[in-house]
């Protein structure tokens, strides 16, 4: 053993009895180790050895970081006259542990704001990361989304559809606004899932026709009842591209639209007059209920009772399903929650 090695190794001892950093340094240790022992296969002959079988020459070493879990890696890459160093401990361009970049990637995922991973990164591995450097690492997953939005469906007896408006880079525009609609279905066992997301200039009639084509080129069949807000134009794209299916004006939405066109006075009054007539039993009683609101409301809330008039009979289409239906598909409540889920992440 070379007396740098004892050094080495010495050092190391000392350093893995005194602090956590020792780990981190053995690991080093070894993998430099292993560059030199690669190096000297490729070459075909150790250092300063004379061998007729040598094919090169070194040129000394190059530092490169790996960052890992256990810290940041200072490894000595061996270097040619001739020719190239080949190793398989990185990957092309790679300079990250890949398990710890997969870490990185699953904070992000989760909602964790790339300003925040740059901070524990750099607590759990004493590794500084910029937020650019992290948005890089996470390109990895733009495969895995796209995979995942171009999958094969089958049967979704329930759609779910909500909209928001999201802020996208554009190659030549800047920063611009988008509409990202948002699809999810329930099957015929009622479990829901995320069905896709399709980005757009707006929420208009051909946009929904082209999203309603995209989901049945991948297979969406059975579908027989839609839920989501009165987006414009999605009504005559439904019509032609599903058939026979019934269309569910969230009711939450719905009340809000009724409630901007009634004075602040009112208010109240025209809230409860609502609650009353979405919790009735049936279509028939919430008929009844919202004919008691508008004359109750006559002359005091005349464009919100016109609002609640024309908009009604699409309000209580969840009647058409039986009773146990209808408290999770009389509103677009569980895409409200995805939507700020993605909120979140977008922040």
């Amino acid at each position: 053993m070379t007396d740098y090695n004892i050094k080495l190794n010495s050092e190391l001892l000392s350093s893995l009895m005194s602090d956590g950093e020792g780990m981190g340094e053995l690991m080093a240790g070894v993998l430099n180790q292993i560059l030199e022992a690669q190096a000297t296969e490729q070459i075909g002959a150790k250092r300063y050895e004379r061998s007729e079988y040598r094919g090169g020459y070194r040129n000394g070493v190059r530092p490169r970081i790996l960052y890992t879990r256990i810290g940041p890696l200072t490894l000595r890459v061996p270097q040619f006259r001739d020719g190239s160093f080949s190793t398989e401990i990185f990957g092309r361009y790679q300079r990250s542990e890949q398990a710890f970049v997969l870490g990185i990637m699953e904070m992000v995922v989760n909602g964790v704001s790339t300003r925040k991973v740059t901070k524990i990164t750099e607590d759990l591995c004493g590794a500084n990361f910029s937020k650019s450097t992290v948005s890089k690492l996470c390109i990895g997953l733009d495969a895995r989304v796209a995979a995942f939005n171009e999958r094969r469906l089958g049967s979704f007896p329930f759609l779910i559809i909500d909209a928001m408006y999201t802020k996208v880079r554009a190659k030549h525009d800047g920063v611009v606004s988008k509409a990202a609609l948002m699809v999810s279905g329930v099957n015929s066992e009622g479990n829901r899932e995320i069905l896709g997301v399709r980005i757009g200039d707006s929420e208009s009639e051909a946009f929904w026709r082209e999203t309603f084509d995209w989901l049945k080129e991948r297979g969406i069949k059975d579908v027989a009842f839609i839920v989501s807000d009165d987006h414009r134009g999605m009504g005559a794209a439904l019509k032609r591209a599903f058939q026979g299916a019934i269309w569910q004006r969230c009711q939450v939405h719905f009340m809000r639209n009724i409630l901007s066109f009634t004075p602040s006075r009112h208010k109240a009054t025209m809230a409860q007059g609502l609650k009353r007539i979405f919790n009735a039993e049936s279509a028939a009683e919430a008929r009844i209920k919202a004919t008691e609101l508008a004359v109750a409301m006559d002359g005091r809330a005349d464009r919100a009772i016109k609002c609640l008039e024309d908009g009604l009979e699409d309000a209580l289409a969840i009647y058409s399903l039986p009773s146990k239906y209808h408290r999770r598909l009389r509103t677009t409540n569980m895409q409200e929650r995805l939507i700020q889920e993605v909120r979140r992440r977008e922040r």
